[in-house]
């Protein structure tokens, strides 16, 4: 399917903003905003086990555009739900999730690299997630864009290693400063499968791509710019260059790089993202100090917030709202990590309604 044949989109706030315009309100969405806090989610989980939804195009379409459906002229964004670990499983990891990811067999010295699939062809391993985004782009209407992602390349070299997640990173890290040559090798034959499969979700009908690396705070600033910094550049690179090359749309680029605020100014001079997210630790007023107008920025409230109550959240997204607004340059409001479970759906949609009320000031 081509773009041409898609509905046309209704609402390009979410677009606007990531090419650095100033919008009339910011445009707003939440990570991990197809999940579990949602009642119609845990309904479709019930009988589906979470895996089987993301390798089932119909169930992931759905369960996509729940929220929609239920925040209808609140929401700017649709992400398509999958997961960031089908990257290992496409390169020949076995990933089970219960509740959380576990690896039964990671990889423990650079001589495991040699079990993992020595060519990955993302249409055959993840045509799933292709045909999930081009049914979900139809079922949208055209009513709010599409966002494909991938995890970073350290992040899922780290879950790769770690076997799961990790309070330490330790095995991960071993591998950084035992064998750094090989760690390089590793990473940069993650990111060539994330280039491979980003570009595929912009052909399948994604409008806007996030690059999440969750554990870039996990790394001191050097390591950070050692290892991580440039698969990352690799990525934004090489996806242009190919949605070029093959006359594809050039859709943005989102990097969130959790925790390595430090980072943020370099970033935006040298990574190749159009927008950087922020988490909750840095001041929406220090992270456009240290950006300028180079790229759009999105976050970034706490997402524990959303347990506070409406007095709180409402404060939360004033100050918030002020923060990015007292700056030039594009803005995506946002949470500053994922929804988690517990979250009332409610409390979400007065999150919505108070980005709606104090952005537009």
């Amino acid at each position: 399917m081509t773009t041409t044949e898609f509905p046309p989109l209704k609402n390009d706030l979410l677009l606007r903003a990531a090419k650095g315009e100033h919008t009339e309100r910011a445009p707003v969405w939440v990570m991990r905003q197809a999940g579990r806090y949602l009642p119609e989610f845990r309904k479709v989980r019930e009988s589906h086990e979470f895996f089987e939804v993301c390798r089932t195009p119909a169930l992931a379409t759905e369960i996509t555009l729940q929220p929609i459906r239920r925040y209808s002229g609140l929401v700017d964004a649709s992400i398509i739900f999958s997961d960031i670990l089908v990257v290992p499983q496409a390169m020949g990891m076995e990933v089970l999730m219960n509740p959380g990811p576990h690896f039964p067999d990671p990889l423990v010295t650079p001589a495991d690299v040699s079990k993992l699939n020595k060519v990955v062809d993302v249409e055959k391993e993840l045509g799933y997630v292709f045909r999930a985004i081009t049914q979900t782009r139809m079922g949208l209407n055209g009513e709010v864009p599409l966002i494909g992602f991938c995890g970073a390349p350290w992040t899922l070299f780290a879950y790769m290693i770690e076997g799961g997640g990790s309070k330490t990173l330790q095995k991960a890290k071993t591998w950084l400063f035992k064998y750094p040559e090989e760690s390089k090798a590793l990473l940069l034959r993650i990111a060539d499968v994330c280039v491979d499969y980003l570009v595929g979700q912009v052909k399948a009908g994604a409008q806007l791509l996030q690059v999440f690396d969750s554990w870039a705070g996990e790394l001191s600033p050097y390591d950070f710019n050692v290892f991580s910094f440039p698969t990352l550049k690799h990525i934004s690179e090489n996806v242009k260059r190919r949605l070029k090359e093959e006359k594809l749309p050039e859709v943005p680029m989102t990097l969130f790089a959790k925790g390595a605020n430090y980072a943020l100014g370099f970033l935006a001079e040298n990574a190749g993202y159009d927008v950087l997210g922020i988490d909750w630790v840095i001041d929406p007023v220090e992270a456009r100090r240290q950006v300028g107008e180079k790229v759009a920025l999105q976050g970034n409230m706490d997402p524990n917030v959303l347990y506070g109550g409406r007095d709180a959240i409402e404060a939360a997204v004033k100050r918030m709202c002020e923060g990015f607004r007292s700056g030039k340059g594009g803005w995506i409001a946002n949470l500053g990590h994922g929804i988690t479970p517990g979250v009332d759906p409610e409390d979400l949609r007065w999150f919505f309604e108070c980005v709606h009320k104090y952005s537009a000031l």
